[in-house]
Formats: C-alpha cells, structure tokens, sequence
C-alpha cells in the first residue's frame, strides 16, 4: 500500500481509501495506489471493491504539474480501464467535487453512488484540453450527446441529483456514504448481475439520429479559433457513436496529447496555476481577523458594487453617504444590482430579501463603530479620502480594518492620518464589482501580516481572486495599464487611427481594443485626473495630448456620443469619425510628427512589448512577489486574453531577447521604450520570468 491509497476488506468488500489531501489529485502515487488496489481485488475472499476517499472531496481531478512532463506509470487512461475491466464489482462512492479526472475514475467503476451534496463534471477545457481517460467515451455512452457535450464544452459542474437524471450516478443518498456504498456493493453482489461497464453500454446510443443532431447543433455554434478544445471534444463525442469503444479510447487520447501541446492550453494552465500560486503571500502565516460586520463609505457605482458583494458573502453592512439624498441614491444602487441578479436568475427572491434586511444607511460614521471592516469608496481625492480615513480612525473599534478602495493614491499616506497604520490597507476592486473577479490587496509600509490575510480571506468569500500588491502610483495594474495605453497612444500620435490599434488588440485576443474600453468608460474621468497631476508630471516625459483635444470638444465616449469613435443615437457600436482624424492630423502637425502606417503585427507587438517592459519594472522594485502576479492582474482585471497566459507568460514565449531588442530598437526614437535593466539582465543570464515563478514558490 502507498501512503496516499489504503484498502481493508470488510465481510467480503474491499473498502478502497484515497487520502491525498488537499483535494486528493490524481498523481502518480494516487493512481499506482488504486492500481495496486485492484490487483488486490483478484483475492478470493473479495466479493466487491468501493472507492472512496477521505477528507473533503473524491478526487478533484489529475495533477495538472504532470503535464507536459513525460509520463510517469501508471496513466490514468490505463487506470481506469483496468477499473473498468475487474471482474469484482467496482463502486465509487462520490462526496465533494469528482471532477475532470476524479469523475473519470468514477465513470470507469461499474456503479456510481453520492452525496445529494456532491458535485460532478469536466472542467478540462478551462485548461483548454478535454477528458483523456475515457470520458469523451464513457460519458456519452451513459447519457447520450447532448448532456455529455453540455458537460463537457461548458466546463461547468452539476450537483448530483441532475447527474443522476442524466445517467451518470446510480444513486444519491444524504448521509452515511461509505456505509451505504458498502450495503450497495453487498446486495448488488447478492443479486449476481452482470457487471454494468460503462464501455459497454449503450443507453446514450438508443436515439442515434437525435445524438447525431446534438453533434451537429453542436458545431454550429461560433467558437473562439484560438481556443480548439471545444472542437475537438465534439470530434471525440462523435467517435463514441462511430468507432469501436477501444478504437475511441485511442482517438481521444490523441486528441488529448494534442491539446496538451497546444498554446492555448499551455497559457490557460499557466493561468491556472498563477491564480493558486497568488495566494502564497508573505503573510500566508498570520490568522484573518474575523469579519461579521462591514461598511463601505462612498454608494457611487463602485461603493454599491463593493457593498452588494460584501452582502452577498453573508456580511452585516452598513453604507455611508454625505447627505440624506445621496444614501437614497447609493441604497437605490444596491437595489438594481440585486434586482437584475434576480432577473438573470443569480440570486433568488428569498435570498435578495435576506441580504436587504442585512443592509443598514447612515449618514454619519459614527455608524461603523461596531465594524469589524471598512471599505473607503469615495471620489479618487487625495485630502477627500484622508478626511475620512481620520474620522474612522475616531469612530472605528480597536482591531477593525480600515481599507481603501484607491486606484492610484499613496496607501502609506492614508495610513499615516490615522494612529492605527497596522490596520490599513489597500482593497482595489474592479468595476463593475459584480463582474470582475480581481482585488488587488495592496500591502503598506506598516500593515500588519493578519490585515493582509484578511483582505485574501475577504477575496475568497466574495469569490474573487486577490493579488498581493506593494505601494505606487497604479499599484500593479494600473501601472500595467499605463503603459498599454502610452503605446496605444504614441501609435496614434504617430500614425495610426484608433479602429486599427483596436483591430490589432482584437485579433490578439482582447474582447475589445483600447480605444473602444475608453469610449465605454468615459474619457473625462481619467482627464479629470490628468489634470489634477499636471503639476506633477515629469517635463521630460512624453505626454500624448489627443485624449485632452477630444475632452475640450465634448467628446467623453458612448455617454455623449462622441469619442474615439462616433455612435448613433441609442447604439454603442462604434463608428470611425472623421472629426478625430481631424485632431489627430492637427496633434501630429503640432509635434511635426510625419505621419506612417503601421501593421498589425507591430501594433501588438509595441503594446505588449510595453506592458512587459513596466511588468519588468514593478518586478525590480518589489511591487508584485512574482512575474505571475502580473499575469494574474491582467487577465482577471483587464481583459488580457486568459489562453495567451497574460503578457510576462507571452514574453516568455516570445523570447525575452526578442522582446528587448524590438524595445531597444524603439527606444532609438523614443526613450519610453528604453528596455528595464532587468530584461538585459535576464538575458545575461538566460532566465525566463517563469524561473522567478518556480523560485518565488520555493520560497513560499
């Protein structure tokens, strides 16, 4: 026996334990433990075998740092059809989430039992691969094409008792697990019927015109080229109804090493993985402080987002507004947020008004004294936010958190109005709140670790992911940001019209350019802010001046209309105009700027090469722990497209000596493309930004 996988024979049944915590991943001692397992059924006095597992879930799936490395025996394919084949009956008995490879284990035991609780499904193409171990076989063979496409294509787990009206799961029960899939065993045993190998049935087969039909609506859909799974998860549901089950196990798992190899599935993995490597902070040690009670300062757009998030994790709060009419009017925020969760059907009726009772308004901070947190969401003012972060300091119990939703200000300077700088610490949400899964946790000179856990505490219940972040102007992804829109911009003011930098960022995989996110958002906000630092900007910098122009003309987006683009009264689509060809000419004439065409390629090229260049910077002065935090922040925040891995991965394809002599080429013209001391170091040394990855986690 190995340590992850023990078995003890009780009155004939071969009671199989998979202990391989935290979530009991398919690795390499977990699958020669179960193949040792049932070797070790062939016992006479075996009667029956039930797998199951301990601690919180049946197994959650393979471990995906085996991929790509070369295989270490058994494989799964084999392990399951060597499940699939034991002439004792083999029962999975299901708690937790059985996903991805943890299911098809399941599916290769010959009868399926769970908790009401438990969850199933195959999330293998969020990794941009699809089931290699026979489920594209198995699955479709049970419940036909349409539920297994569904499953499979949408990634998305279902709850038992749906698996069980599929096919899939043979019974349900609410407790007692174990010693129900014991009694199960037994008296199937008793019965002495043939053994139901999920290879060899064909219930999902008994209406071959409608599986046929499901495979062809099924390709009908538009799908994202870059993303081939989908695609080939159809090819192999379609050879379940065709080939030979044997001849199918083989064409999915060509499939299977295919994708593994591919590009798309290389950055979603990477994606993955950083995601979980974000939570491995310095401060992973210290214990969250306990947060029952919440209020949030500020009820504009992003107070109200924060606010109903906070309400729906289950937390007391309390929003603050100035006067009587503008807690109405943040109060009534809330309410269309949850309204159109309740028409979107992602909250219920019920649950809405439970979350309404848990809501309290005041116009006075003196309010929040019993919270134990408080979200600062005021207007982007420096002595604004330090007004109030010195009134909670007054007002707020010893040990509650004081936290500010800053995009770009000095946390260190906040904390410094207060007597209690431990407690501060910055919580950057994304707008719109509801639908943006970054908080960037911004780390001061003087907060303390357990307020750093508190804000990832906080970020798991809300559902989001969090990145740990230092003190600057932006933090990481503002900083990011920047430096994207100051390439855009240069390429503007150089030559090209904002619907060809778009395009170019369009097909690199972003849903929308640039220019389009900044028409959406509305120009005047940021221009509020450029004017507030004009002062501060360093003359020698470069400084694009054409959002300004469009601003003094009343251009401030989809809001009036007018922007980098024109729209149609009512519409948000987008329409070239010649107007800003017009103030783009009179820019470029103003600098004596020779206009010049630009390509595609060199279009991404400038604005990635940019953001990694910055990524390089923040990385040197210690404001993200790893390349892949930077990563992390621009898919979960920005919209970098999540198969690409984020900018640093895509450097690191590229070529980081690519990368820096494409700068270091610019930067002849123009110093913002000077390449950061850091690439040229790293290239000296021939390290990529995943080897800081690898030797930030031995650290952690």
């Amino acid at each position: 026996m190995s340590q992850a996988v023990s078995w003890q024979t009780q009155d004939g049944v071969m009671i199989v334990t998979i202990d391989n915590p935290p979530v009991n991943a398919l690795g390499a001692e977990v699958r020669q433990g179960l193949w040792d397992a049932i070797g070790a059924a062939e016992d006479p006095g075996v009667k029956a075998v039930v797998i199951h597992a301990a601690g919180r879930t049946f197994p959650a799936g393979a471990d995906i740092r085996e991929f790509g490395k070369p295989p270490a025996d058994p494989w799964l394919p084999d392990l399951c059809n060597r499940i699939e084949a034991c002439d004792k009956l083999v029962v999975a008995a299901l708690h937790g989430t059985a996903l991805g490879g943890g299911f098809e284990v399941a599916l290769a035991c010959h009868t399926r039992i769970a908790l009401a609780s438990a969850k199933v499904g195959f999330p293998e193409v969020n990794l941009g691969i699809l089931p290699g171990a026979g489920g594209t076989q198995r699955a479709p063979r049970l419940c036909g094409a349409q539920e297994a496409l569904t499953l499979m294509i949408e990634g998305k787990p279902i709850d038992a008792p749906t698996a069980m009206a599929m096919g899939l799961i043979d019974g349900v029960v609410e407790e007692d697990l174990l010693e129900q899939a014991i009694l199960l065993a037994g008296m199937l045993v008793e019965e002495g019927k043939p053994l139901r190998r999920s290879g060899e049935c064909r219930d999902g087969f008994r209406d071959p015109i409608g599986y046929e039909a499901a495979i062809r609506a099924a390709r009908a859909v538009k799908r994202d080229p870059n993303l081939p799974a989908p695609g080939r998860i159809i090819d192999c549901v379609e050879a379940a109804l065709l080939l030979p089950f044997e001849n199918g196990l083989g064409y999915e798992r060509a499939a299977f090493e295919d994708l593994v190899a591919s590009e798309a599935s290389a950055g979603l993995r990477h994606a993955f993985l950083s995601e979980r490597r974000a939570g491995h902070i310095p401060e992973a040690h210290a214990t969250p402080r306990e947060i029952a009670q919440a209020g949030v300062v500020g009820g504009g757009l992003m107070g109200a987002g924060i606010a109903t998030a906070l309400l729906g994790a289950g937390l007391h709060v309390t929003l603050v507004e100035a006067d009587r009419e503008r807690l109405a009017a943040g109060l009534g925020r809330i309410d269309d947020l949850h309204e159109r969760a309740v028409k979107r059907g992602r909250l219920s009726a019920d649950a809405r008004e439970a979350e309404w009772d848990r809501l309290g308004g005041t116009t006075d901070l003196a309010g929040l004294g019993a919270a134990d947190l408080v979200i600062e969401a005021v207007t982007e003012d420096e002595a604004l936010k330090a007004g109030v972060f010195r009134d909670l300091d007054r007002v707020m119990k010893p040990g509650a958190v004081l936290a500010t939703n800053t995009s770009y200000l000095d946390v260190d300077d906040l904390a410094r109005v207060t007597d209690r700088p431990a407690d501060v610490v910055g919580l950057h949400f994304f707008s719109p709140v509801q639908a943006m899964r970054l908080v960037e946790v911004v780390a001061a000179a003087k907060t303390a670790p357990e307020v750093v856990a508190t804000g990832f505490a906080l970020a798991k219940r809300l559902g989001k992911v969090a990145v740990r972040a230092g003190v600057c102007d932006g933090f990481i992804g503002n900083r990011m940001l920047t430096a994207y829109r100051m390439a855009a911009d240069i390429l503007l003011e150089e030559g090209a019209a904002p619907a060809e930098v778009d395009a170019a960022m369009r097909d690199f995989g972003f849903a929308m350019g640039p220019y389009q996110v900044a028409d959406m958002a509305g120009l005047d906000i940021s221009w509020a802010r450029r004017k507030r630092l004009a002062d501060s900007r360093d003359p020698a910098q470069r400084y694009v001046a054409i959002a300004d122009r469009l601003c003094e003309a009343g251009r401030f987006g989809q809001k009036t209309g007018a922007g980098y683009y024109r729209y149609a009264e009512g519409s948000r689509t987008p329409e070239e105009d010649p107007a800003v060809a017009d103030i783009l000419q009179a820019e470029r004439s103003a600098r004596g700027i020779e206009p010049r065409r630009f390509g595609k390629v060199e279009i991404r090229q400038r604005c990635l090469f940019a953001m990694v260049n910055e990524g390089a910077k923040i990385l040197a002065e210690g404001i993200a722990l790893r390349p892949s935090d930077i990563d992390v922040v621009m898919l979960a925040g920005y919209g970098f497209p999540r198969w690409r891995g984020g900018p640093m991965k895509a450097a690191d394809r590229l070529g980081i000596l690519q990368v820096r002599n494409a700068l270091r080429g610019w930067a002849a013209d123009e110093p913002f493309w000077t390449p950061a001391p850091m690439l040229n170091d790293m290239i000296k040394n021939g390290r990529h930004f995943d080897d800081m990855n690898a030797e930030e986690a031995q650290k952690s």
